[in-house]
């Protein structure tokens, strides 16, 4: 069997910049484990697999760890190839465990509408809280802990103690930390326990929860995110009433044939 693949880099205009994401277009569904294996081969923060059935996308996430509840970057780049590769549509919808996302292609500004995790305050494991070298001026909970700083420059300097953070799973979840953005909004890092990749370069997924966190206290609903990553990433985010939009550029690094034999 051959699987058109497609590396992707979301939330860049550049290659070797933003988050990569592999992208497999299957004529049906292949077992969660072999997903998962091709996944862990890959070697990149995300691969999406998608089917179409009918004039209906389904997706599927995985980690080179576990399937995911949720993927912002790995979406992006499924809508890109499929823009680009596929079919020459600019409305996607796609259908997955989180329900119908949307992704509306204009020009090279790819929008995708997901779900709205509003966080509420909440109390971290100390456990979580030795883990990070700055202790945060806020803590929130949604699917994700997330983090609040006073600076941009916190952000930057966060350090994870590997030994310790790893004594925690935060399945499929993990710890985002963020803050005012010096020349942006609000600015963010992420970082999952036991993985094969601690920081993730770009996090569509936890913006899910950070554009209606920050909307609420800039009082504002259209908002410019950067993730601090080394890859780094620029999101274009905007809260409706009952979803956010999160926007972004994806381009083409490789494309090819995975064979299973």
């Amino acid at each position: 069997m051959q699987i058109r693949y497609f590396h992707v880099d979301s939330f860049t205009n550049e290659i070797f910049h933003g988050n990569p994401a592999g992208v497999c277009i299957l004529p049906k569904w292949l077992p969660d484990k072999i997903m998962c294996q091709i996944a862990r081969e890959n070697a990149l923060p995300e691969t999406a697999f998608v089917v179409k059935e009918n004039e209906t996308y389904h997706i599927k996430w995985f980690t080179p760890d576990i399937e995911m509840d949720l993927c912002g970057h790995a979406t992006l780049a499924a809508a890109f190839v499929v823009n680009k590769f596929i079919d020459s549509i600019n409305t996607i919808i796609f259908q997955s465990i989180s329900g119908e996302l949307k992704a509306v292609i204009d020009n090279d500004l790819i929008s995708l509408s997901f779900p709205k995790r509003t966080p509420i305050a909440a109390s971290a494991p100390d456990i979580l809280l030795k883990s990070v070298n700055i202790k945060p001026a806020e803590i929130y909970k949604s699917r994700d802990y997330i983090f609040i700083y006073d600076s941009e420059k916190q952000i930057r300097d966060i350090k994870v103690d590997l030994d310790v953070f790893n004594q925690i799973n935060l399945d499929p979840g993990g710890l985002c930390v963020t803050a005012k953005g010096d020349n942006s909004d609000f600015v963010s890092r992420y970082f999952t326990p036991q993985s094969t990749i601690l920081e993730d370069p770009v996090t569509g997924s936890s913006h899910c929860s950070l554009i209606p966190l920050w909307s609420n206290k800039m009082g504002k609903n259209e908002l410019i995110a950067m993730q601090l990553s080394e890859r780094g990433g620029k999101l274009i985010c905007k809260k409706e009433a009952d979803h956010v939009v999160i926007a972004g550029n994806a381009v083409i690094y490789k494309e090819g044939v995975i064979n299973l034999s």
